[in-house]
């Protein structure tokens, strides 16, 4: 994510946190000192478990998982796709709270023997007996909003996971959407008419609203593409270019075309891919004399012409690219784009 910095791996897994994040001990350090940097550093550590547990969960079940990301309302585990069967995308949204339910049952005596039920049930930042209290109930606190069923938050995804065990996938998804906007807008609601307003709760609400939309669409889009194989949108025209060709040529081929990735062919087979992105970067540092060879791709997927669009755009996903090359066996028959992708998704969507 732009604006985050790395502080360490664990599990293999990166753990950043975002610029924005050092606002928190900076205001809280500055109205209450050092029990208010505890305390943010203390919730820092709580949420990175949290996500840890997701990102543990959803790797048991090969789901890769690229970094944890700390913001200032909350953790983010960059995975790339949620499991559609039920079972296993329960398994992984019940994790982090399971985690915050846990440890605070396991601290649960100790703070109550070393705190006192005084302390422990009327929590506060005026003295470090209460600010201990005031960290044991982030965890309980952390798991309950968490398990409210404001999708794509935990809770959320929790009843996506329970609708898809009694009705069609797209529809528990659209369902579940249709809860995540509802608690967006009670969310916005409440920080609104709060007195003073509540800013957090505020950029909650516009976050769910949005994150709620979002994964609406990517669902959509992937039942709409398993319609189709990669035949059914292939271009019936499409260009290559060879290894020696000067990038002067490429250019040109993408002015006079809508092609704007190429396929390098050398002896009738594929040898590289050639993607816009690095022909611009190329030639505004190289000039357009430059030859393919220097600058294509030389490791990138394919796909076959009969295999199933879903596939082809999850390999653009996987590889952050905005077209594959179409093989028939091992002769290059086209070449299929995100362009092409949308083009089909906005005409069935159109159909609805």
């Amino acid at each position: 994510m732009k604006g985050s910095i790395k502080l360490f791996d664990i599990f293999g897994i990166s753990i950043r946190i975002h610029f924005t994040f050092f606002l928190l001990p900076i205001l809280f350090g500055h109205f209450y000192g050092l029990r208010g940097v505890f305390l943010i550093i203390f919730v820092f550590c709580c949420v990175t478990f949290h996500e840890l547990c997701h990102s543990l969960q959803a790797r048991h079940f090969g789901v890769k998982v690229e970094q944890i990301v700390l913001l200032p309302i909350g953790g983010v585990a960059a995975m790339r796709s949620i499991p559609e069967k039920p079972s296993e995308e329960f398994k992984i949204s019940i994790a982090g709270p399971l985690f915050n339910i846990t440890f605070a049952l396991v601290l649960f005596l100790p703070a109550y023997y070393l705190l006192g039920p005084e302390n422990l049930f009327h929590p506060g930042i005026e003295t470090w007996p209460k600010t201990f209290a005031y960290a044991f109930w982030i965890n309980p606190i952390l798991a309950l909003f968490n398990l409210l069923p404001a999708f794509p938050m935990d809770g959320g995804r929790v009843l996506r996971s329970f609708l898809a065990r009694r009705m069609e996938y797209g529809k528990a998804t659209r369902i579940a959407v249709g809860f995540g906007h509802a608690f967006a807008v009670l969310f916005g609601f409440v920080g609104l008419i709060s007195t003073p307003p509540n800013p957090i709760l505020i950029i909650i609400a516009f976050f769910i609203f949005m994150a709620a939309s979002q994964e609406g669409m990517q669902v959509d889009l992937r039942l709409t593409l398993r319609k189709f194989s990669v035949k059914d949108v292939l271009p019936e025209q499409f260009f290559s270019i060879t290894l020696s060709a000067p990038l002067s040529e490429v250019l040109a081929l993408t002015l006079h075309s809508h092609q704007e990735d190429f396929p390098v062919v050398e002896h009738g087979k594929i040898v590289g891919l050639l993607t816009r992105a690095d022909v611009i970067l190329t030639i505004h540092q190289f000039g357009v004399q430059k030859l393919v060879r220097d600058v294509m791709k030389k490791d990138f997927p394919v796909v076959q012409v009969n295999d199933p669009l879903i596939k082809a755009h999850k390999l653009m996903e996987e590889w952050r690219i905005k077209a594959v090359p179409v093989l028939n066996r091992e002769r290059v028959v086209g070449i299929v784009s995100l362009e092409d992708i949308s083009r089909v998704y906005l005409l069935m969507s159109g159909k609805k």
